[in-house]
């Protein structure tokens, strides 16, 4: 049952084709061969030692640019006010991993490669499928943090699908906050089954956060505080129809998920019903 009279539609899609890089957003994406999204986070970096080179490492990866072609099938990075004058320079994409390897190699210093894999680098192997938060948690998180738009809060949190409101309806309304708090379950083996538009999802666990959300997205510059400010908040917001058992502590937004491979070629468009 869901908590309001409200009719929870997909408002936002976004896509991180280069893990820990910028978004694309889309108006349709297609469910990929690994349960996740078509693209997203198709392209990892990867240090000598083997291990992911992403912003739970290295602030750094706050100062590149990463603009898509429309159809995918490009990517131009840049690192704007860079004093070592990094190179502006378009690959193709997916494939050229080889010529992006040498960029970031040269932006970071040391050896980087890059690597493709179309069923993308989930953080969770387990609930790999997209992530889901609902406008009105974004905007919760805006309310905590003095000039922080709801642009900064997508960035932070990085989110694969955005659920609202029909706000084209004669009366305009909008899913509250943490409301996809209701998409898993009160037991870790439980699952939440629902579907957005013709795919099939399961609802797993409440999304545990990093320490990329306190960085600013484009300098990396931390807002003291924003860990324990944000969890004293979730602690005393938390809606009457979360399971609060599964939250041993509170630094956790949007809910993780979990795809069959039966869903892959399936597309989500923005716009499509979420049904319960």
């Amino acid at each position: 049952m869901t908590p309001s009279p409200v009719s929870p539609r997909l408002a936002n899609i976004s896509l991180y084709p280069i893990k820990s890089l910028d978004p694309m957003h889309v108006k349709e994406a297609r469910m990929g061969p690994g349960g996740g999204l078509e693209f997203d986070r198709a392209w990892a970096l990867y240090s000598a030692d083997g291990q992911w080179v992403n912003g739970k490492r290295s602030a750094a990866v706050h100062l590149i640019r990463a603009v898509f072609a429309p159809d995918i099938s490009s990517v131009t990075l840049s690192v704007p006010g860079d004093r070592r004058k990094i190179p502006t320079k378009t690959f193709a994409f997916p494939g050229d991993t080889a010529s992006a390897s040498k960029w970031f190699s040269n932006f970071f210093e040391q050896p980087i490669t890059v690597r493709h894999t179309p069923e993308g680098f989930p953080d969770d192997t387990i609930a790999n499928g997209p992530t889901i938060i609902s406008t009105a948690s974004l905007q919760a998180v805006c309310g905590l943090f003095p000039g922080m738009t709801i642009g900064d809060a997508r960035l932070r949190f990085r989110t694969t699908l955005e659920i609202d409101g029909d706000r084209s309806a004669a009366t305009p309304a909008e899913v509250p906050a943490f409301w996809e708090d209701q998409l898993f379950g009160a037991e870790e083996r439980s699952a939440v089954r629902f579907r957005i538009g013709e795919v099939n999802f399961e609802g797993s666990h409440p999304c545990v956060r990093c320490p990329v959300p306190p960085r600013d997205p484009h300098t990396g510059v931390i807002i003291p505080g924003f860990q324990k400010i944000f969890s004293d908040y979730r602690r005393s917001h938390v809606p009457a129809w979360c399971p609060e058992a599964r939250f041993d502590h509170y630094y956790r937004l949007a809910t993780n998920t979990r795809v069959a491979s039966s869903e892959a070629g399936k597309i989500l468009r923005v716009g499509d019903l979420l049904v319960l």
